[in-house]
């Protein structure tokens, strides 16, 4: 769990040069997202992208960050109250998912698997797949294991592995969902799979 908010938004831009709104644009594509839809974004960290999401739902849809470091919650409930959106933001597990089963048109899982074992990886793909209602769609993007012997920036600040795409799409497979869609994200050495129940 990260709990450096403060300094959470100033590496994402270290990290994306300065492209963030780019990159958050380009996933919102890949996840499909329409008007109107209730979207949940898993490990939502200072809410950037679930915000940037509110603007794509428009006023009929509705979208909620999770996230368990209470720090990145406070923080996303900042940013939205001045970006003027209706985001809810909650503290709580992505391996306990404080939401009723099938609420959500959407899941948005981004940067956030390679910081769970692996059992806990298993659960929250379990519990994604319970708040989706059927025919919704998930988006899951991580990091991929740097070559061998290359750890390179982001390693050395961030501290983490990664995530293989293979491993994701084996993760949502076995949860039952179907895969759409996969491959590099064209930032870093990232990857997505977009996913339906």
């Amino acid at each position: 769990m990260i709990h450096a908010a403060a300094g959470y938004d100033w590496l994402a831009w270290l990290l994306l040069l300065g492209r963030e709104r780019t990159f958050r644009e380009r996933l919102l594509s890949l996840a499909r997202l329409e008007p109107g839809q209730a979207v949940l974004d898993v490990g939502c960290g200072t809410g950037t992208l679930a915000i940037a999401a509110s603007r794509r739902v428009g006023p009929t849809g509705r979208v909620h960050g999770v996230d368990a470091s209470a720090q990145m919650v406070a923080r996303a409930r900042k940013k939205a109250d001045k970006a003027g959106v209706d985001v809810v933001f909650t503290q709580g597990v992505v391996e306990r998912l404080p939401y009723d089963d099938q609420q959500f048109d959407a899941v948005l899982s981004t940067l956030m698997l390679h910081h769970l074992p692996g059992e806990a990886r298993q659960q929250c793909v379990r519990e994604i797949r319970r708040v989706l209602r059927p025919g919704a769609k998930v988006l899951a993007v991580d990091f991929g294991a740097p070559a061998k012997g290359r750890k390179g920036v982001l390693g050395h600040l961030h501290g983490h592995g990664g995530v293989e795409v293979q491993e994701i799409l084996e993760l949502l497979s076995g949860a039952g969902f179907h895969i759409l869609e996969s491959g590099p994200v064209g930032v870093k050495a990232m990857n997505f799979v977009l996913a339906a129940v």
